[in-house]
């Protein structure tokens, strides 16, 4: 397949290669010539002709820029971390020129890019994401999340609960150590735990997503204790908790509402319903379907 190539950066440039090495015919170009790449003279000269082009920029403003000079009939699958917003807008204008545009932002990182293995959700037309194979060139787990914008939106989520559990986990471990504990015992204590032992949002399909808080697992009662205990010994330490002092306040908020004995996932809803009711079930069949995917 002729394939036209945009942005050859830390990620662009292991995608294009993986592309090549696949068998597809690649025009690239990028504002800064790369080894072992032919620079084409402009973003139009890259995309002329191609059936399909990729794009892996910086951000919205110039993805929006590669837009006003690509030509159709033309299939882009744009890779960036973009604006749902200015996805869903371009979609609407480019298909107008006959442009089938598609958000697939990938995860995974330069290495994930340099080794095919990485993470690319899809929004737009499910027939293209199914007719253009060549997303599995550049990785391993290519999935369709639906209408053109969901898969930058299930980007942007990913990425927001990935830095939230980072800042969380500075707290801990500053907790940990000041509290007494040598940082690599700690480390290794906390992947000994459930919470260690378990992918993180494989979790979700054990109680929030179906909505099950009754019996519970652990209590809120007991897990309120727990990080009472827990801010206790960070004012005891002098260790500033901000995170810390959410998590305290929603299952306080739970023990207010009589949920003390239901499973301490229950102050999850406290988020739903302070976002307008946004139902988040999804039926436990299909559930057990995703997990063995």
């Amino acid at each position: 397949m002729k394939i036209g190539f945009i942005g050859l950066g830390a990620m662009g440039r292991h995608m294009a290669a993986n592309l090549q090495r696949a068998g597809h015919e690649l025009r690239v170009y990028d504002l800064k010539p790369v080894e072992g790449f032919s620079n084409s003279k402009s973003v139009k000269d890259a995309a002329q002709g191609c059936e399909v082009l990729f794009t892996s920029l910086p951000g919205p403003s110039e993805v929006e820029t590669v837009g006003q000079q690509v030509e159709g009939p033309l299939v882009w699958f744009d890779t960036s971390t973009n604006s749902p917003t200015v996805i869903r807008r371009m979609h609407s204008g480019l298909s107008k020129r006959k442009i089938q545009f598609l958000d697939a932002p990938v995860s995974g990182g330069p290495k994930g890019a340099e080794s095919g293995k990485l993470a690319i959700w899809v929004g737009g037309d499910e027939a293209v994401f199914q007719k253009y194979r060549p997303l599995k060139a550049i990785g391993d787990q290519p999935l369709y999340v639906g209408a053109i914008g969901a898969g930058t939106v299930a980007k942007l989520a990913h990425n927001a609960a990935s830095f939230a559990l980072q800042a969380a986990l500075a707290e801990i471990f500053t907790l940990g150590v000041k509290g007494g504990v040598e940082p690599l015992a700690l480390f290794k204590a906390l992947r000994q735990g459930a919470s260690g032992r378990k992918r993180t949002f494989d979790r979700l399909a054990e109680y929030f997503l179906p909505g099950k808080y009754d019996p519970a697992a652990f209590s809120l009662r007991l897990a309120h204790k727990d990080v009472t205990l827990a801010m206790e010994l960070a004012k005891e330490c002098g260790v500033p908790m901000r995170i810390g002092a959410i998590a305290h306040e929603e299952l306080s908020e739970g023990m207010k509402r009589g949920w003390s004995e239901r499973d301490c996932r229950v102050t999850m809803t406290l988020q739903t319903e302070r976002a307008g009711g946004v139902d988040v079930h999804v039926p436990p069949e299909k559930l057990r379907e995703a997990l063995a995917d």
